[in-house]
């Protein structure tokens, strides 16, 4: 059996030259990454995720959840060079726009907070991770089997919530069910 096609998505650009942009997480509830596999994928499972910040110092939440079919509106959306194939040399890319596969990318699709984010009203989410207070970074891997998977069509989204505005790298390790 062959390894699922994974791939690798930071809250920022692809890094070429520079390191990637720390972003900032803002005082209220912020989706700090968003990604929306497209409804033509069937699923998309999550593998691992996780963050880093600038300060542990500060007290606050992270969560992983699925937003269901409410996005949020990001600051910067994802291009096709930002989805990175992870675990398989031969992944097909992603293709580009609003109905790009695996993810669609656009700003109030799959993208990711440099700025104040409008986050829309969610009434049907599904949490899959949480953390209260980190103090230090944060990686959770499922067990084989055990990964949780958003539908297609629904919104993953990375949120924080900070006392005080940090700043953070958040990633995901994703592989799609056609």
């Amino acid at each position: 059996m062959a390894a699922p096609r994974t791939y690798l998505i930071h809250n920022s650009a692809m890094v070429t030259t520079a390191a990637p942009v720390k972003q900032p997480t803002g005082t209220a509830i912020r989706t700090m990454m968003q990604l929306a596999p497209s409804a033509n994928v069937g699923f998309m499972k999550i593998h691992e995720w996780g963050f880093s910040l600038d300060s542990y110092a500060v007290a606050g939440e992270v969560e992983l959840l699925d937003a269901g079919t409410v996005f949020a509106t990001m600051s910067t959306a994802y291009a096709v060079a930002d989805i990175q194939p992870h675990g398989d040399a031969e992944a097909p890319a992603n293709t580009s726009g609003s109905s790009g596969l695996p993810l669609n990318l656009g700003t109030a699709l799959s993208g990711f907070a440099t700025a104040a984010v409008t986050e829309g009203t969610i009434t049907a989410a599904r949490m899959k991770d949480l953390q209260l207070d980190p103090q230090g970074p944060y990686v959770k891997q499922w067990p084989l089997d055990l990964e949780p998977q958003i539908i297609g069509g629904n919104g993953l989204r990375i949120r924080m919530t900070f006392g005080t505005s940090v700043n953070a790298y958040c990633y995901a390790i994703v592989s799609f069910g056609y």
